[in-house]
């Protein structure tokens, strides 16, 4: 029956300190809320439940989490973690249990996994830490034989026991039936007036049950955010830790110190990265992609040997393999680039096709467009795809030519081997190797006199 697993996440704090109307927990971190990584974290032990005490923001709470499989119990009025946990005890199994905090996000599945191998009838599992600098934190009290036996909040504590450097990180685990044992003697008598669930090693103590701790790998592990300055540093440990699983797979990174990755980012090898890059979702770089520096890549796929110039943004796109981007570009949702296709500097592109070894170098928006094969589109063309109700589509066919400061206005084709001549408004179709051209003549007038100023 111990097999069985409940969590417990803790997330029912208002997070005063972070200065915000949105739940401390829900302040993102690498990307998604931080009790998403302890979500995540936690689903990594394959619990049979997954609840979460929310309190303040609750709605808020229950609409970000709503695709999560976990569920909610409301602590209406915060009392302390002790009161907190009690609002899970009637949905708790009998197996063991978890408690976690949705604002320390950064604790690993294996840290959790030997915490709760040293659980059963006669154990509870507790994890702590030392730290140089405890303030704040609870100490951690040991008898003779160096037995865990009570955690003196900072508060509570006398100044002999302020000198203790082993901290309660707040994170345990118990059998359900010791939980429910010990939850209904927690007490309000302290300093603050609230029910802590650190009350229970005592008990445990009392009880004839082994307190058995456990320490992190690392103490970033275990740090909790109560303000934005807390918030940052863990962004950049988390980011940190990142970039080196990156350059152990064998990316080349710039500065390993500016690049942050707000999702997923695979890579193949030799791809190397410059500073200031920023990946938002699921990211793929093909071997030996370059990325220049201040680039955002979000949910894009990028092929083999492409090289992405600096300040470039990718958002919902594909490159096939070979293409060269940027600088400057900007490639929007729906754009597929085949191998070898350019987009060069000031370009933006949407919902556009391509082809193979295609050519939009610079100035230019192409939307809801098919581009064949060697085409080359010049700088300051606009495909007109908004008539300011409908979008339209432009087809341009293989080898065509499209002149410079050519607006093509759709729904329209540009045939295969075509030219449309500089400057050109094009609102029909362009026959196969035809010529299409649009331009007011041009006159002059000999000897015109310029305007001077008035005096």
């Amino acid at each position: 029956m111990h097999d069985e697993l409940d969590i417990v996440v803790l997330a029912a704090g208002k997070g005063t300190r972070m200065r915000s109307r949105l739940p401390k927990v829900l302040h993102p971190l690498a990307g998604k809320p931080m009790v998403r990584h302890v979500l995540d974290t936690a689903a990594g032990l394959n619990p049979q439940r997954t609840q979460v005490v929310i309190g303040h923001g609750a709605e808020a709470m229950r609409e970000a989490l709503a695709e999560q499989a976990v569920h909610f119990c409301l602590q209406a009025e915060q009392k302390g973690t002790g009161h907190a946990v009690a609002q899970a005890l009637e949905q708790l199994g009998h197996g063991k249990v978890l408690v976690l905090y949705g604002d320390v996000p950064l604790i690993r599945r294996e840290t959790l996994a030997a915490l709760l191998a040293r659980v059963d009838d006669q154990h509870m599992g507790l994890l702590t830490v030392e730290m140089e600098n405890p303030d704040g934190y609870g100490r951690i009290k040991r008898d003779a034989a160096g037995s865990a036996v009570a955690i003196v909040e900072q508060k509570d504590a006398s100044p002999s026991e302020l000198t203790l450097t082993e901290c309660n990180t707040g994170i345990m685990a118990m059998t359900a039936a010791q939980l429910k044992r010990w939850m209904p003697r927690l007490s309000d008598d302290n300093a603050q007036g609230e029910y802590y669930l650190t009350d229970v090693i005592a008990m445990a103590a009392a009880d004839g049950v082994t307190v058995a701790t456990a320490q992190p790998a690392s103490t970033v592990e275990v740090q909790g955010v109560n303000n934005r300055a807390q918030m940052a540093e863990l962004e950049r440990a988390c980011q940190r830790a990142r970039a080196e699983r990156l350059m152990a797979d064998g990316v080349a990174l710039a500065d390993p110190a500016r690049i942050d990755v707000r999702g997923s980012l695979t890579c193949g090898h030799d791809v190397f990265i410059d500073v200031g890059c920023v990946f938002e979702g699921d990211v793929s770089l093909g071997e030996g992609v370059r990325v220049g520096p201040y680039c955002v890549l979000k949910n894009a796929t990028v092929g083999a040997e492409s090289v992405i110039e600096s300040h470039s943004v990718l958002e919902q796109c594909v490159a096939a393999g070979r293409n060269a981007i940027g600088p400057y570009a900007r490639l929007r949702p729906g754009t597929r680039l085949a191998v070898a296709a350019r987009v060069g500097n000031f370009v933006e592109t949407k919902n556009v096709d391509v082809g193979e070894a295609s050519k939009i170098n610079h100035l230019s928006y192409v939307g809801d467009a098919t581009v064949g094969r060697d085409v080359n589109i010049g700088a300051g063309t606009i495909t007109c795809n908004y008539d300011g109700a409908n979008k339209h589509r432009t087809h341009i066919d293989d080898d065509a030519f499209i002149g410079s400061n050519s607006a093509l206005v759709a729904p329209v084709s540009v045939g295969r081997g075509a030219t449309v001549g500089a400057g050109s408004t094009i609102a029909r179709d362009v026959a196969d190797k035809a010529l299409g051209i649009t331009r007011a003549p041009q006159r002059e007038k000999a000897n015109w006199p310029r305007p001077n100023k008035r005096d």
